[in-house]
């Protein structure tokens, strides 16, 4: 039954009554009568007889069209059982909510006979059979005989790449952890391992971050498999076309779903592929309970499934290097001679001798070595690409005679200013502080503590007078930049394609990245400075990157040497070490003290499970953690959900909100 509450969390039995035989199938959306009201839920087996003497009637089917696929509902009680959640919850993310509309425009093709899509590689549907709207295909174990080998041309810099595609062509179930070079299209290359997959006749998965990684890896899929042969799956498109979407997979019409994480539960027949791309974007982790992340997910996938499993990024993670030492998967790199002829040439601006020429790069924003590296970029007719952590004017300001950060007489949040000529006003609670005072000295100057991409784009405008300055982030994000001389301010995430590539990529304020109270600090810094300098050009064709940050940091090393597995590496033995995810599990309870210390109580931890805390949480909570081995996840997760079952059915006042490896910690 479609209900939040984990004591409710298991199948319950009904009769189907004769008027309801033949739509009631596994996998429709019902309502049924319980506890005096009115339900939905979810169809899940018909059988012929039932442990329980008495049984009310099913009420209602609200819809013929099986839209859970048994496959979907397995891998849904999965992911409930390892994240300490619900089917329901699970459900909800991966059915998207019915649009009847859509529904009947689908029956009345059915009908009518028109086949809105092109043919796929799924089997034709029989009209005479009872689930013709969903025709059922046989699983697939080896590639047809006449299917055409994939160009593995894209492939060839990476020495295991070619086995690859020929291994996905062959229906085997391959596992990688790819790092892509710098300057590689990453959604040609995600393109031919679908293409791969399609031609050894089974169904592919892919997921992005977000929608602007979903317009490249569409129109690469476009381009090799032809319109009309793959669904997009993203809660942006709206709920018809994101339903319209869910049914042409369900329904076999197209062999690949690609989306944002609404496509991680897609319903593909003859599923071989699973991938993500860039999996350390926190846009991967779901913010609805059980709180899933798109990787695990997949992952989980492609081992119920038996089927093959890609996990891609310019950087890895910690949890991908953790795939690779278990043996796993296998890793798909390139020889550190191809990787040094394609990345730019990566300087910091932190290190002895830069520091002796420039005394004041250690404190300065924009040092000798970036100012001079963007000059001669432009001086060539190349774009600039500016990336700063930051977006708006100047997101944090302190007082200008003793240093003290800029709050709210209200609320106490930051005070920002929103231009040069603006007022400075509350980011938390958006009151205007024009008679601001400091509470410590009685200033009344301001000065910036943070700045953010428009500040930066004024100031480099000033600086590099007639050149054309662009700014890419909240408000606007460019998808590309044209070729010539031109300076583009994006925030992380938000950086453009340039035509041929930049000349000159700027990586500023460094240390707002590296210093934020986070376990994935340098991971995420490293992450996004890798995404940033991949968009230079080779240093042999002029690509130069400079980072605004001591040469001397782990993360730092690994930008200079393109090197994000040694960076994985060392930061998942740091990890084990420390006793921190993905080397051991750990989850996070959160609420008011006395809901915590409840729920905790009447939890039947497994042997060798730590309990830290408390530690302060937001909106005057706190927050429990409880670490155990890997070995004993299944255990903690059974334990936290029964405990939040007993406090359920007992109608305890106070939420608790339980999350397994959550990204933030602290």
């Amino acid at each position: 039954m479609d209900v939040p509450l984990p004591h409710l969390d298991r199948p319950f039995d009904y009769l189907v009554p004769d008027t309801l035989d033949a739509d009631a199938r596994p996998g429709v959306r019902v309502k049924v009568r319980f506890a005096g009201q009115l339900v939905d839920g979810w169809l899940l087996e018909r059988v012929a007889e039932s442990a329980h003497p008495k049984l009310a009637y099913l009420e209602k089917v609200v819809s013929p069209v099986p839209v859970l696929a048994p496959e979907v509902a397995e891998l849904a009680r999965a992911v409930a059982d390892r994240y300490a959640g619900s089917l329901a919850d699970v459900l909800r993310l991966a059915v998207p909510p019915r649009h009847a509309r859509v529904e009947k425009d689908v029956t009345a093709t059915d009908a009518t006979g028109a086949d809105p899509t092109p043919p796929t590689a799924a089997d034709p549907p029989d009209p005479a059979s009872a689930d013709a709207a969903l025709p059922a295909t046989a699983p697939v174990d080896a590639a047809p005989e006449d299917a055409a080998p994939v160009d593995p041309r894209g492939w060839r810099d990476y020495p295991a790449g070619p086995a690859l595609l020929r291994a996905l062509t062959a229906g085997r179930a391959p596992r990688a952890v790819w790092s892509a070079l710098p300057g590689e299209d990453w959604a040609d290359r995600y393109a031919d391992a679908v293409a791969a997959t399609v031609a050894g006749g089974r169904g592919a998965v892919v997921v992005v971050a977000d929608a602007r990684d979903l317009d490249r890896l569409d129109a690469a899929l476009t381009a090799v498999l032809g319109p009309g042969r793959h669904a997009c799956l993203s809660a942006a498109a709206g709920p018809a076309r994101r339903y319209r979407a869910f049914l042409a997979a369900r329904r076999g019409d197209v062999p690949v779903v690609i989306g944002t994480r609404a496509a991680m539960f897609a319903p593909v027949e003859r599923l071989g592929l699973v991938a993500v791309w860039d999996d350390g974007d926190d846009l991967h982790a779901e913010p609805r309970a059980p709180y899933p992340h798109a990787r695990d997910v997949l992952l989980t996938r492609a081992q119920l499934g038996g089927t093959a499993a890609l996990v891609g990024g310019y950087a890895r993670t910690a949890e991908a290097q953790l795939l690779v030492e278990t043996g796993w998967a296998r890793e798909v790199v390139a020889d550190r001679a191809t990787v040094r002829a394609r990345m730019p040439a990566i300087a910091p601006t932190g290190d002895d001798p830069h520091l002796a020429r420039d005394p004041g790069a250690a404190s300065a924003r924009l040092p000798s070595l970036a100012w001079t590296t963007a000059r001669d970029a432009l001086r060539a007719d190349l774009p600039v690409l500016v990336q700063v952590p930051r977006r708006g004017y100047l997101p944090s300001v302190a007082c200008a005679e003793c240093r003290a950060p800029a709050r709210c007489a209200h609320c106490a949040g930051p005070l920002g200013l929103p231009s040069a000529e603006g007022v400075p006003a509350c980011r938390w609670c958006g009151r205007v502080a024009a008679a601001y005072a400091c509470p410590e000295c009685g200033g009344r100057r301001l000065r910036a503590s943070v700045t953010g991409a428009r500040r930066t784009a004024e100031e480099l405008g000033r600086a590099f007078p007639g050149v054309p300055v662009r700014t890419s982030g909240r408000e606007e994000v460019l998808a590309g930049v044209p070729a010539g001389a031109g300076l583009v301010i994006a925030t992380p995430g938000a950086e453009p394609v340039a035509e041929g590539g930049y000349g000159a990529v700027l990586l500023l304020d460094s240390w707002a990245l590296l210093t934020r109270a986070d376990l994935r600090a340098g991971e995420e810094a490293l992450r996004r400075w890798l995404a940033a300098a991949a968009l230079a050009r080779p240093g042999p064709a002029g690509g130069r990157v400079v980072v605004v940050a001591d040469g001397a940091l782990a993360p730092v090393q690994a930008l200079l040497r393109w090197d994000s597995a040694w960076f994985a590496t060392r930061e998942l033995a740091e990890r084990r070490e420390l006793g921190f995810p993905p080397a051991v599990r750990m989850a996070s309870v959160t609420g008011v003290a006395d809901a915590v210390a409840d729920l905790l109580a009447g939890t039947r931890l497994p042997d060798g499970a730590e309990v830290l805390g408390p530690v302060p949480a937001d909106e005057g909570r706190e927050r429990m953690l409880v670490r155990v081995p890997r070995a004993r996840a299944a255990a903690l997760a059974g334990a936290l959900h029964a405990a939040a079952g007993q406090r359920s059915a007992r109608k305890a006042a106070d939420p608790v909100r339980l999350q397994i490896d959550p990204l933030s910690l602290f």
